[in-house]
């Protein structure tokens, strides 16, 4: 058994080995950023199939949460791939948070296959420092897959509740 799992060490250490190295390099954190986008993308198109129902589900009321102008103001917090646009109700004003520049073009792309959006902007932040989107700006803020991937989950929440629109208990 001991046998076992030396030859098991090794052989994770030897598959890890090229990521090391790259990290020691300094160049693991640009070819991830550069690369990621694109295994998302793929990613995410299986992950919807398999989602799908459940999303609808989970995004059929969001229109309860319109703020006084009557149009939704949401934040979709780690972007990536835009997996969630084309559930989102038409008028819907979307401003983007991601801290990976690499998914812009992806965005670009996605706003042009959902036109019933209404795009605000990008924004290339991380989430525990939104500090360009204003207090109490939005009426929903969605992450999706990203909570499992951030430093501080704790310092996201606070920011979160920060530009969250206040909501009066009518």
């Amino acid at each position: 058994m001991a046998l076992t799992i030396v030859i098991l060490r090794l052989a994770v250490c030897i598959l890890a080995f090229p990521m090391y190295l790259l990290d020691f390099l300094g160049l693991w954190n640009w070819i991830g950023k550069q690369w990621f986008p694109y295994f998302l993308a793929r990613f995410t198109v299986m992950y919807n199939k398999q989602m799908a129902s459940k999303k609808q589900e989970l995004f059929s009321n969001l229109w309860e949460f319109t703020g006084p102008s009557g149009k939704l103001s949401l934040l979709e917090l780690g972007c990536g791939t835009r997996a969630n646009f084309k559930l989102y109700h038409p008028r819907c004003q979307v401003t983007c948070v991601d801290p990976n520049p690499s998914f812009e073009k992806f965005l670009i792309k996605s706003i042009a296959q959902n036109p019933h959006l209404q795009f605000e902007c990008f924004i290339v932040a991380a989430g525990e420092n939104m500090h360009q989107v204003a207090t109490g700006s939005m009426d929903v803020v969605v992450c999706t897959l990203m909570l499992c991937l951030v430093k501080n989950q704790e310092q996201i929440l606070q920011e979160v509740c920060r530009v969250l629109r206040p909501m009066s208990m009518d």
